[in-house]
């Protein structure tokens, strides 16, 4: 059974850091992409971050770049998303998710494509 579990959200202040874990289990196919989402309040789902596990390629969204940074540990099957210099405008509830096929660069941020979801994770950012 694919399971995700998505933990370390938490408060922090502006300006502040928190790093997000996202286990993966019930799979080992080296050709997956996991991505992280977020979806703040009265807003739609957006992508966030997302690497490929074959060869690490890495995209961000253009708000999160130089800021965030996504990582993948293959032998604990662990997934990071390492967040700094946080805003308010990151407060969101986080998740990530698996797409069993490799993304690219035109297509990772389209969340349909994703197979597996993990359960969320909330990120609280506080001025």
């Amino acid at each position: 059974e694919v399971q995700l579990q998505a933990s370390g959200g938490g408060e922090v202040q502006v300006g502040g850091s928190l790093t997000l874990s996202c286990a993966l289990s019930g799979f080992t196919y080296e050709g997956v992409s996991v991505g992280w989402f977020r979806q703040a309040p009265g807003k739609e789902r957006e992508a966030v971050a997302c690497i490929t596990r074959g060869d690490g390629t890495t995209y961000y969204l253009s708000s999160v770049k130089g800021r965030f940074s996504i990582s993948i540990d293959n032998a604990k099957n662990t997934v990071y998303l390492q967040m700094n210099k946080l805003k308010t405008a990151d407060t969101a509830i986080y998740y990530c998710a698996v797409d069993l096929n490799r993304v690219y660069e035109s297509t990772w941020w389209w969340r349909n494509l994703y197979d597996y979801w993990g359960q969320g994770t909330l990120v609280t950012v506080s001025s």
